[in-house]
């Protein structure tokens, strides 16, 4: 697969458009989530009804932005592996994926009590504003990765 990553005239663009699209639907439906988790935006929707339609599209966007960005990977390798932006985007990544753990396994359960307040509680707005911090430091270490 590197070899067809490092060869094929089109294979990175093609792979790196693939990855652009799985960011947008991944950290622009996180952010939608977040606002509305921070109180900030969608007050009037219940928190279910926006988890609910967005974070399908999120969890695509996620799948599509690491099979993209594994394959990417592939070919570029030991430039990203030299790359002092590499575990900066790594780790972002595994934090945001431990704060989306720790929302949907203790937070959220209680979502019935929150569900239509149009400013959650401390936790959630917590969860929400680590979450958009990470995603959005993810996508700088991601643009850092070429440059440093």
């Amino acid at each position: 697969m590197a070899i067809w990553v490092r060869m094929a005239p089109q294979a990175y663009p093609l792979l790196e458009s693939l990855h652009i699209l799985g960011i947008a639907l991944l950290v622009g439906g996180a952010i939608v989530v977040d606002l509305r988790l921070m109180g900030l935006g969608g007050r009037h929707v219940p928190v279910t009804t926006v988890t609910r339609n967005v974070l399908p599209l999120c969890l695509v966007g996620f799948a599509a932005a690491a099979i993209s960005g594994g394959l990417m990977f592939t070919g570029v390798a030991r430039a990203v592996g030299l790359s002092a932006a590499a575990p900066w985007k790594l780790g972002l990544i595994l934090i945001s994926g431990v704060n989306i753990l720790i929302f949907h396994v203790g937070i959220y359960r209680s979502v019935h009590a929150w569900d239509q307040a149009a400013v959650p509680p401390w936790p959630a707005r917590i969860a929400g504003a680590l979450s958009m911090i990470g995603w959005v430091g993810v996508l700088v270490a991601g643009r850092y990765l070429a440059y440093v």
